[in-house]
């Protein structure tokens, strides 16, 4: 469990599992555009770990600029259940102002 809690416990991490998991592969630039705030150097590491740790898949088409896509793999998608309790959770929260922008000073 500590392992994996560490692994989904990295900057952004879990965020960019969940945009593969909601919206499928994504090019580099709009997997950026989908995580507001990360930045360019933050984001390639996070995806060289994912990658790393078998949660994600790269591929490259050699073109100019080169094409690089990312989604996720089975154990990735294992994830997605974890994801979809979160998600309902989150929903439950908000509904029960949990995220009103006077308590965390977000939304």
């Amino acid at each position: 469990m500590d392992s994996i809690l560490r692994l989904l416990m990295g900057p952004w991490t879990t965020y960019i599992i969940w945009v593969l998991s909601d919206q499928g592969p994504q090019r580099f630039g709009a997997l950026k555009r989908a995580v507001p705030g990360i930045s360019t150097r933050m984001l390639t590491e996070r995806l060289r770990m994912l990658q790393g740790a078998g949660v994600i898949w790269r591929e490259q088409e050699q073109t100019i600029p080169p094409a690089v896509t990312y989604g996720l793999t089975s154990r990735g998608n294992d994830l997605r259940g974890v994801l979809d309790t979160l998600g309902h959770i989150a929903e439950r929260w908000k509904d029960e102002g949990v995220f009103a922008e006077d308590e965390l000073g977000t939304v």
